[in-house]
């Protein structure tokens, strides 16, 4: 057993023992790095904090159709019109890197849409706009729709020309169908291709516009040959006009898909084998004897059968 002053020598040992185990471990920690702190969400900061740098976009946004988010409190970014885009700015505006905010033409695609549909979802203008042709070729939103600089003339050019050559900046090949001899007056300024097709999809091929329910959009020009006709010609009910036309341009007058109107016909009305020929003996089979292809009066189809779009007199398309 120990006497007292061997025991009080012991605990003055452990005591200093523990002192200065207490300072190395403050030396330690004071001369170690800080632990980051905990990952703090980026948050709102308004607009206005937005426009004390980016001033010139921000005066072309407030001519912008989606300067309407600024001040409608039902769309729950009323101040934050930029930040229901680009999201919350908060780290953005302390570190001034594009790292720290978002930017839609920067996104993929896929991404990009799915944050401009969280509006447009719902609208009648882009309901097939997740099925379209652009969608599915990872054409974004943005990248025919300029958000920040047409300022009062919209997201999108308007004026038939300046349509078309945005169009044309990735159709190329279309547009030089456009410089045949017979085409549609796009070059000449008087259509744009939206006329004819909805660039945001629809439920017809190639994004055609429908007109009047579910008929093709060439009938809102040319309603004459829409019908009903009494004797239907089945090509144009079922093929549709690019049956025999190429619309955006061709060669041939009236911009037939083959140089001679009788050449167009016998793409059909050809010697062709059949078990059954239908009872007027034409669709598939040698014409009548009279329709001899060598005389120049049987090469033009339609001087005799003039109503080829369809007849309400004639089964024969006479008249």
């Amino acid at each position: 057993m120990l006497g007292p002053p061997r025991r009080v020598e012991m605990w003055l040992g452990v005591a200093a023992m523990l002192a200065l185990g207490t300072a190395a471990g403050a030396q330690d920690t004071a001369g170690a790095p800080a632990a980051p702190a905990s990952a703090k969400p980026a948050e709102y900061i308004g607009s206005e904090m937005c426009a004390a740098c980016h001033e010139d976009i921000s005066k072309a946004f407030a001519k912008n159709p989606h300067h309407a988010v600024e001040t409608d409190k039902k769309r729950g970014f009323e101040t934050r019109a930029c930040e229901s885009c680009h999201g919350p700015g908060s780290k953005h505006m302390d570190s001034m890197s594009a790292a720290d905010i978002r930017n839609p033409p920067s996104m993929k695609p896929a991404e990009a849409d799915r944050l401009c549909l969280t509006c447009h979802l719902n609208q009648p203008a882009h309901a097939g706009r997740i099925n379209a042709s652009h969608a599915r070729n990872q054409v974004s939103c943005v990248a025919c729709h300029s958000i920040h600089k047409n300022g009062p003339n919209g997201l999108v050019p308007r004026k038939p020309a300046e349509v078309n050559a945005q169009c044309a900046g990735c159709h190329a090949d279309v547009w030089a169908s456009f410089q045949r001899p017979y085409k549609h007056r796009l070059p000449e300024g008087a259509m744009s291709c939206v006329d004819c097709h909805n660039p945001h999809g629809n439920s017809t091929a190639r994004t055609v516009q429908a007109a009047i329910g579910n008929e093709p959009g060439c009938i809102r020009c040319h309603g004459d040959k829409r019908g009903p006709f009494t004797f239907e010609h089945p090509p144009v009910r079922l093929e549709g006009c690019t049956a025999c036309h190429m619309p955006h341009g061709s060669a041939n007058p009236r911009m037939l898909t083959r140089a001679e109107v009788r050449l167009v016909c016998l793409e059909c009305h050809s010697n062709l084998p059949s078990t059954a020929p239908p009872a007027n003996g034409t669709l598939g089979t040698v014409p009548p004897a009279f329709h001899n292809l060598n005389d120049p009066r049987f090469r033009n189809c339609d001087l005799c059968h003039q109503k080829v779009h369809g007849s309400y007199a004639s089964r024969d398309f006479l008249k």
